[in-house]
């Protein structure tokens, strides 16, 4: 919630200085573009807010991480380091309740640290220390120190003048002392804004990883054999999708019995996610590589079928007409009409198709895959490595932006008609 209200602010900010600075000069509709649904030239993306809205997320990325990119000022507020204190209450049978402090040191994560040499003290109740990392929690026994034990009544019943009990928490300027329900004292340091490291690793540890995979690979492939892969079948399962799926859709959009017959199968396929497909891939096909072609070819076959069917279906039938009326014949029409009009859809829904297919070759290569991108982020999920998983996570989300734009731009070369009637 921090974080989404942090990103919100960024976004009100950025727009106000934009608006108030950089296109001050325009104050109503009046200088821009009058918008026409269906032209997507009307609105175009905003390449500053683009670029804010990329360093916004970097930012609070690194912030949020306590990223060495940033100068400390701009950091979340991180996990308690150094020596905490807190004292404690102790009674035991037929003695009067004597105090203690407990001397705790936290270490960044991974690093092993002694505890601090400390005076006992005097009383029957001695002082303590202990060690424990950042974002953990340790058992204090403390009636282990003490001259009267558990066997003598040893009970804690106050922290720093608070009273506790088993299951109760007390919280203190450093962290959190809680206690068990068998009566055992447990610290846990004060966490902070920032993530740890194993559930959210700062942008340069994810920067070093891709650099070491791709030096010295990654399960004895390289990261442009795994990037390969992927795309492979991502390429070949598309091609095959759009290569059934826009005839059917013709068909579908020019015959009423290629409608009737067909519909019913595509819209019950079209809801289906992929992934609930697998099981029966595997029954058929196998887990082999013929396996994941054809998951990622059912990704995209029903959709490019619907977009190819509504392509044709959305040609306005003025144009026909026309076309009729300078004596054209059907495959003309058909040449010169339906195909140039229903291009846009098409191209539309191959965007969405590819979209498709990228988010489920992670879960096609879960089917015994030894290479590709996603098989890299399963096996390194298994082991915690959240930077190798953002980094799969960053490549295949670059890889399909980067394909989308170059069919946005043969959508713009080979289709510029689209939105101009």
């Amino acid at each position: 919630m921090i974080v989404l209200l942090i990103y919100v602010a960024i976004f009100v900010a950025s727009f106000a200085v934009v608006k108030l600075v950089v296109h001050r000069s325009i104050s109503d509709f009046t200088g821009r573009k009058t918008v026409t649904f269906g032209d997507e030239s009307a609105v175009r993306p905003n390449r500053i807010a683009s670029v804010v809205s990329i360093l916004a997320i970097f930012l609070l990325w690194g912030a949020f991480t306590g990223s060495a990119w940033l100068p400390p000022l701009l950091h979340a507020p991180g996990p308690f380091l150094g020596d905490a204190t807190f004292t404690y209450t102790a009674e035991a049978d037929g003695t009067p309740p004597d105090d203690a402090t407990v001397t705790i040191r936290v270490a960044p994560v991974g690093e092993e640290v002694a505890p601090p040499r400390v005076a006992p003290g005097d009383g029957w109740a001695k002082n303590d220390a202990d060690s424990v990392g950042a974002w953990r929690s340790g058992l204090l026994r403390v009636d282990r120190n003490d001259d009267f034990g558990r066997d003598s009544g040893h009970r804690v019943v106050a922290v720093n003048g608070q009273p506790i009990r088993p299951g109760g928490e007390v919280m203190t300027e450093h962290g959190r002392v809680g206690m068990s329900p068998k009566g055992t004292l447990t610290f846990e340091p004060a966490k902070g804004w920032q993530m740890e490291p194993i559930w959210l690793p700062p942008p340069e540890a994810v920067l070093a990883r891709l650099k070491e995979i791709a030096t010295n690979g990654y399960r004895d492939s390289t990261l442009w054999e795994h990037l390969g892969y992927s795309l492979f079948r991502v390429i070949v399962g598309f091609l095959l999708g759009a290569l059934i799926g826009i005839p059917l859709g013709y068909a579908m959009g020019l015959s009423e019995w290629f409608r009737g017959w067909f519909d019913p199968i595509v819209e019950f396929m079209r809801p289906v996610p992929p992934l609930a497909l697998i099981p029966l891939v595997i029954i058929w096909a196998g887990i082999g590589e013929a396996g994941k072609i054809i998951l990622l070819f059912l990704a995209a076959l029903w959709i490019m079928a619907i977009a190819a069917r509504s392509g044709v279906s959305g040609v306005k039938i003025s144009k026909v007409h026309a076309a009729y009326s300078l004596g054209a014949s059907k495959v003309q029409i058909l040449r010169h009409v339906i195909i140039p009009n229903s291009l846009p859809d098409i191209f539309t829904g191959a965007r969405v198709a590819m979209g498709v297919c990228w988010g489920t070759v992670v879960a096609a290569e879960l089917v015994a895959a030894e290479k590709g991108a996603g098989m890299m982020i399963m096996v390194a999920s298994k082991f915690q490595l959240t930077d190798i998983v953002i980094m799969g996570i960053i490549l295949i989300g670059a890889i399909g932006f980067g394909i989308d734009m170059i069919m946005r731009f043969a959508e713009r070369r080979l289709v510029p008609w689209k939105g101009r009637g």
